[in-house]
């Protein structure tokens, strides 16, 4: 078999293509989930029950545990789903897989989910088109998770064609005479193989045809079953290589229950495998194949069914197992996979756990969360000033991707921080509770449309940079000042939302004010006079005046924030 350079190329092209599907439909999940689809996850996730039946259902339906894994990566990367819940999940998509080896035995066959790729790429275009962004995004969801079948499908077509070419492993028979060490070399050969084909499905088919054609015992087609349950993890770890850091750990998650569950199953191998066969003779369960009455371990023909019963029941007791220890792998993983510098992630600290007992202490959790969210949105502005005083393309362009994701972060947050308040308001409140409940949903709602304003700022940036727009060093220093008195509103901010009292300088307040609309309009007055003497072009100072009124708005809406916390004394709980 001849495997050339540009057969390399095709592999690394196809696994481009998957990637790209990834991406595709992990941003569209973000644009289209809203608080529906985080409601009926969040049901479907609540507990390790729930999601361990979610994941084997999932993957049962679609017969592809990477599809399901693939599809748990871009939901905790959208933040639909957390790394807890997803660990549940993944537990279920294990059991789930071994319907297809079923398939296999029994039927003699496997479901192609590619086959469903074109009929979902016409029913989507229709949506992609649609003048409606929900629709138009869900379009994107359809396309992004056809384009991911698709790369599948490529990677399968573009490795080396060895489920066809079964042959070519025939020299393996001469190693399966090893007792333990033959058991270590083909499960590292089927993890390698299975990371190859990037289908754990198609290695079942492959191993099968092995035992049939007498190359491998049970046993050493056990071991591959084994190798294959860590190979079959790649495929969530590449999707994850686009994803965010909870996303990553999801993969990992993937990875590692799988591999504990080998390392459990090592010691006790053979005397598992000697009632694994047994139970393939005595259930009378044969595929078309087998030889009744015969051990899986004795003869050829009838370890199908004895391959299925053995890959099941591992992953239901690995399951049975390891369901008790979520909680300490979850503390494994972070530590596996930490938090980088910046990485920004959807999740609510404080509020996630419901109502408490007293609407009080509701509020209090309230108060937690607004602080978190607002050191959110400082980070946000500090990004966005960075952006302002920085003049290298590279670093732009990742900040401009910081700021977008803390923007869609800030939406999220505003919505959960209002739906709990809202919840908060319908319970029996005295009239100074729902006092403070209004003004600490003007608060939440004055945070976001800083970030909207952060936002916008980075998008002025693009088109800038897109139309190889430069500021002269007047410009540039005039902004950069301005960010000066946006910086003291926001620490004065901030300090009164951290502190139990709303004692503020009302005259360092006044100034800040009469600074903040002092300096605009000095702006406004020289972009207008600058335009008039052709200073600068008017596409550059279209860019500029959209910048410069951005940041007044951001040191409004820190300066009312403020104001209410002096006048009402928000978040004061008396």
């Amino acid at each position: 078999m001849h495997y050339s350079i540009f057969d390399l190329l095709k592999l690394l092209g196809s696994l481009g293509f998957f990637l790209f599907g990834m991406k595709l439909m992990s941003e569209s999940l973000q644009k289209v989930a809203g608080d529906r689809m985080r409601t009926i996850l969040s049901a479907m996730t609540s507990n390790r029950l729930k999601g361990i039946f979610t994941g084997f259902l999932i993957t049962a339906l679609i017969q592809s545990s990477s599809a399901t894994t693939v599809m748990l990566v871009s939901f905790v990367n959208a933040g639909l789903v957390t790394l807890i819940e997803s660990i549940g999940v993944i537990m279920g998509s294990n059991i789930g897989t071994t319907v297809t080896a079923w398939l296999i035995s029994i039927l003699g066959f496997k479901i192609e989910i590619s086959a469903l790729v074109l009929p979902l790429l016409g029913l989507s275009l229709p949506l992609l088109f649609s003048k409606n962004s929900n629709r138009s995004n869900l379009g994107g969801v359809v396309i992004g998770f056809a384009i991911i079948f698709i790369g599948l499908d490529f990677l399968n077509h573009s490795t080396p064609d060895i489920d066809n070419n079964p042959e070519i492993l025939q020299f393996l028979n001469r190693y399966s005479n090893f007792g333990y060490l033959s058991i270590f070399i083909f499960l590292l050969l089927g993890t390698f193989l299975t990371m190859i084909i990037q289908s754990s499905s198609a290695m079942m088919a492959l191993t099968l045809v092995m035992c049939h054609n007498g190359w491998i015992s049970f046993e050493m087609a056990a071991a591959m079953v084994l190798g294959q349950n860590i190979g079959t993890t790649i495929t969530a770890n590449l999707a994850a290589l686009v994803a965010n850091t909870s996303a990553k750990r999801t993969a990992v998650a993937h990875f590692l229950f799988n591999v504990i569950g080998v390392i459990l199953i090592l010691p006790i191998l053979y005397p598992f495998l000697n009632m694994v066969g047994k139970i393939a003779v005595e259930s009378g369960f044969h595929s078309p194949f087998s030889v009744s009455g015969q051990s899986a371990a004795e003869t050829a023909e009838a370890i199908p069914i004895a391959l299925s019963i053995f890959h099941t029941l591992f992953n239901i007791l690995n399951t049975l197992i390891l369901v008790w220890f979520v909680n300490p792998m979850e503390k494994i993983i972070v530590k596996i996979v930490k938090n980088k510098e910046d990485d920004e992630d959807f999740k609510l600290q404080f509020i996630s756990t419901g109502l408490l007992s007293t609407a009080e202490l509701s509020i209090l959790q309230a108060k937690e969360e607004i602080n978190v969210y607002t050191q959110r949105v400082e980070k946000m502005f500090f990004q966005t000033r960075e952006l302002i005083q920085t003049n290298s393309s590279k670093k732009i362009s990742k900040l401009q991707q910081k700021i977008k994701k803390g923007e869609e972060i800030s939406d999220q947050m505003e919505v959960e921080i209002s739906s709990y308040l809202a919840r908060v308001s319908e319970q029996a409140i005295s009239h100074q509770v729902s006092e403070n409940i209004n003004k600490m949903m003007h608060v939440t709602t004055n945070i976001e449309s800083i970030a909207d304003s952060c936002n916008a700022i980075s998008n002025a940036f693009e088109r800038k940079n897109s139309n190889n727009i430069s500021f002269n060093e007047t410009m540039q220093t005039n902004l950069i000042n301005f960010t000066d008195i946006i910086a003291k509103l926001f620490c004065l901010m901030i300090g009164n939302i951290n502190s139990a009292n709303t004692i503020i300088d009302q005259k360092e307040l006044k100034q800040l004010k009469q600074d903040l609309y002092k300096t605009h309009n000095k702006l406004q007055e020289e972009h207008f006079r600058n335009l008039r003497k052709g200073v600068y072009k008017t596409k550059a100072g279209v860019i500029y005046a959209d910048i410069y009124s951005e940041l007044t708005k951001m040191g409004e809406y820190a300066y009312k924030s403020i104001e209410l916390l002096v006048t009402q004394q928000l978040l004061t709980v008396n």
